[in-house]
């Protein structure tokens, strides 16, 4: 009969004391060793199969996914996130994907380490059926939107409740005609969607005006390497908007970020806000709150969406249950959130 392979295996294989192994592995001080040292351990447990006996002691990594920690959407979710795992005496792991598929799949191979305890999406899995491969062996959470058929654990919101919140809001101060600016719309984005969906279905049951609609694709290497892309997105397309509609009362932006462009635009073109057009965004991110900016917004309970995240992956570990007998999807209302960027519509068309 083969024996089990052993830390002394590994220590051999990569040349450093089964103290160090032992502390990688159970991702214990990792700013002790370079990225090279804990990638070659992670290979030599890959390559015997090393497989550690956690129990339900409170040690390992947790790997937290994320589209891009630019936007403060995120950094708020993951602080909720790494409060939670930390208070719980975990080490997170964060991997931005900037919405690449491929680099999605390498941080979930990544996952397969033995010293990962547990993977976390910020958003809705580009792959949800790796993702639920995965959750056979390994506790998985998302956080995202309302995903009904996704057989994963996840803290929810309903998008196109957010939208047609929005929508019933603008439909009672007056407007008739808006515009609904975002970045890319596809399958892999269904929050997106989703809001638009739920903004165009309010003016359909309570409205006599329409909704227009102008998106921007966005490149995953523009996500890696331009830090203001959404601010820059929200620009260019209320430029677009006050040019293409001039009857549009009220911009509706994919999220505080393209919101705070959308803002931009509008000003330096000469315009007021929210006498000549009303800006909306949605996630209540903290700079929404300025005095200097007061959005009006959809508030999702960012933080405690990222903190219930992490109590359902450790309700997991704790049980023990990665055989996936049973999924929880925990929903959070949305919150309209009125401030000074929206009012009544203006009475004539630029």
């Amino acid at each position: 009969m083969k024996a089990k392979p052993t830390l002394r295996d590994i220590a051999d294989a990569v040349h450093v004391s089964t103290a160090a192994i032992s502390m990688i592995l159970a991702g214990k001080n990792l700013s002790r060793f370079s990225d090279d040292t804990i990638e070659a351990v992670y290979a030599a447990a890959r390559k015997f199969n090393y497989k550690p006996k956690h129990g339900t002691d409170k040690t390992g990594i947790i790997v937290i996914v994320c589209p891009s920690i630019i936007n403060p959407y995120y950094a708020t979710l993951l602080q909720g996130m790494e409060l939670a795992a930390e208070k719980n005496g975990y080490t997170t792991l964060i991997y931005n994907t900037y919405w690449n598929i491929e680099r999605e799949k390498k941080i979930i191979a990544f996952a397969q380490n033995p010293a990962v305890r547990g993977l976390i999406f910020s958003m809705v899995p580009q792959q949800p059926g790796l993702a639920e491969k995965m959750a056979d062996s390994l506790p998985v959470v998302a956080v995202g939107d309302k995903q009904d058929a996704l057989r994963i654990d996840m803290a929810e919101i309903n998008n196109f409740d957010a939208g047609y919140q929005m929508g019933t809001h603008l439909i009672s101060l007056g407007h008739k005609r808006v515009c609904y600016v975002s970045t890319t719309l596809n399958k892999y984005h269904s929050s997106r969607v989703l809001r638009y969906r739920g903004l165009c279905e309010s003016f359909k049951k309570f409205g006599s005006g329409a909704v227009s609609l102008i998106t921007s694709d966005v490149d995953p290497m523009s996500e890696l390497s331009t830090v203001e892309i959404e601010h820059r997105t929200g620009r260019m397309l209320a430029k677009k908007c006050i040019g293409m509609y001039p009857d549009v009362t009220a911009i509706v932006a994919i999220n505080d970020m393209v919101a705070y462009g959308v803002i931009d635009e509008i000003i330096e073109e000469g315009f007021r806000i929210p006498g000549d057009y009303s800006v909306c965004g949605f996630d209540n991110i903290y700079p929404s709150k300025f005095s200097g900016v007061s959005l009006t917004t959809i508030d999702h309970f960012i933080n405690q969406r990222g903190q219930s995240a992490f109590s359902l992956l450790q309700a997991k570990l704790e049980n023990g249950d990665t055989e996936h007998f049973a999924v929880t999807h925990l929903e959070f209302k949305n919150k309209l959130i009125g401030r000074m960027t929206t009012g009544k519509p203006r009475t004539k068309a630029h």
